[in-house]
């Protein structure tokens, strides 16, 4: 394990921030200054086409792509985040499989409160099914929020009658609106980059008045998992979202699905974004990148034309 690394990326997580709720705009603005420091895969090639009814960046590997592909969901606590703040995520993904990667541009809180962002998510994957790609050769892969939106979009999916994906990829998920999990209390002040405070803020902005305690807001708690593909959710033991995971991995294995609980100790929240600069990062994306490549079929229909690879 590499204690010097961490420790440097605790410390900088852990710089003052202003103290009480900030304008979204201003925490929009900050967040990408954050990940505009971390290390995007050379050789990649990225460009922005329509996936539904939202934009998205298509993200090709070097060379020529493997058929299959992954349909990424951005973190920011559905409030903030874009494709362009994931792009060290689906870079790192797309390098280590060699399958493209669709990074969805879903509708923000609070201009666009749940359900927006799991409506833009099914709309995306209706679009790749409806352009000839087959449900085996596709993953949803996301972190924080968006690890989220993988759970809760195949939940809409499933309930509006569509094929379930090869698999799921969850890097910190955020599946309970609740917070009722036990390591919201026992991780404080261990986690170096939030407090229950900022998740109850902007929690707020997405529910606008809804109740969290349904399924398609903290699937953690209340969701059946029945049918669900393979799953693969990484945490860090830093992190108050930890049991989050850890007790939707519970219902996945009370529900019969594949499920592989990652755990890796003393890092912070979607620990992954830190790849090139964290050894444990770039572990786990090697880790995700087996688990992809072992569940995503050569499937991929010969006809479809509707995103025709870089």
């Amino acid at each position: 394990m590499s204690r010097e690394q961490r420790a440097k990326i605790d410390a900088m997580l852990r710089q003052p921030q202003p103290e009480g709720p900030r304008p979204v705009e201003e925490i929009r603005a900050g967040f990408r200054a954050l990940m505009a420091g971390m290390i995007v895969p050379a050789g990649i090639g990225t460009r922005t086409v329509s996936l539904g009814d939202r934009p998205a960046v298509l993200v090709d590997p070097p060379g020529t792509p493997k058929a299959g592909t992954i349909l990424y969901f951005h973190g920011g606590s559905f409030v903030f985040g874009s494709p362009d703040t994931a792009l060290s995520l689906t870079g790192n993904l797309v390098v280590r499989t060699g399958f493209r990667a669709f990074s969805l541009d879903y509708r923000l809180a609070p201009e666009h409160p749940f359900p927006a962002a799991i409506d833009d998510a099914v709309s995306a994957y209706r679009a790749l099914l409806d352009s000839g790609e087959d449900p085996s050769a596709i993953a949803f892969a996301g972190d924080s929020a968006g690890g989220g939106l993988t759970v809760t979009t195949c939940l809409a999916a499933r309930d509006a009658g569509l094929p379930m994906p090869a698999a799921i990829v969850a890097f910190s998920p955020g599946l309970d609106l609740t917070h009722t999990g036990e390591s919201m209390n026992t991780k404080a002040g261990i986690d170096p980059l939030f407090q229950r405070e900022d998740l109850e803020r902007t929690g707020a902005l997405y529910l606008a008045g809804q109740d969290p305690r349904q399924p398609l807001l903290s699937p953690a708690v209340f969701a059946d998992l029945t049918g669900f593909p393979p799953m693969l959710l990484q945490a860090g033991t830093n992190e108050i979202l930890l049991d989050d995971s850890t007790r939707l991995a519970s219902r996945a294995r009370a529900a019969g699905v594949d499920v592989v609980l990652d755990i890796t100790a003393d890092v912070p929240h979607v620990f992954q974004s830190f790849a090139g600069v964290l050894d444990e990062a770039d572990e786990a994306l090697d880790r995700a990148a087996l688990f992809l490549a072992q569940r995503i079929r050569d499937t991929r229909n010969s006809t479809a034309t509707a995103f025709p690879r870089s």
